[in-house]
């Protein structure tokens, strides 16, 4: 039996924005806990060269909402990046939910032979099944997991639970 490309992508990524959402719940109550001031997280990185906790949630949900206009051949709602505060990353995280919500498993069907060019200058096409499977999952994956690791960095108590949902 196969898996179809709505249940590789839609339920997924609602899994991981789920996730996203314990986070901030987390760190909004560590962050009164321990009388940090919620922008010192919501900024903080790993490393220098990489995007703050913001700009982990930011490509997470753009990963989910690009994935489905690429495969879909529609355009996807735009987004300021500009969130700098935990309810305007839930609020970008609804949004982006609503518009998940808007994809059937038939909006998704004979998608996995639309050739898909990744983003950037790499010129890189791909059918849309692996487009899903060797792209889409994994870069989402790891702007969760960055965000995960940011904020237990951070010292928030989350943990691998949190991740797996």
């Amino acid at each position: 039996m196969s898996i179809s490309i709505y249940r590789l992508t839609v339920p997924m990524f609602q899994r991981g924005l789920a996730s996203l959402k314990t986070y901030l719940d987390k760190a909004e109550a560590y962050a009164r806990e321990k009388n940090v001031d919620p922008a010192i997280l919501v900024a903080a990185r790993l490393a220098p060269d990489m995007l703050p906790l913001s700009g982990q949630f930011q490509r997470a949900s753009d990963s989910a909402k690009f994935t489905l206009a690429r495969l879909t051949g529609t355009d996807a709602p735009k987004f300021e990046d500009n969130e700098t505060t935990f309810d305007e990353l839930r609020e970008r995280l609804a949004k982006t939910e609503a518009y998940l919500a808007t994809f059937s498993p038939q909006a998704l069907e004979g998608v996995e032979g639309r050739q898909i060019t990744l983003p950037g200058k790499s010129g890189i096409v791909l059918p849309g099944d692996e487009y899903v499977t060797t792209f889409a999952l994994p870069n989402f994956y790891f702007h969760v997991a960055t965000a995960h690791a940011i904020l237990r960095n951070q010292g928030a108590p989350i943990g691998k639970r949190d991740y797996l949902g």
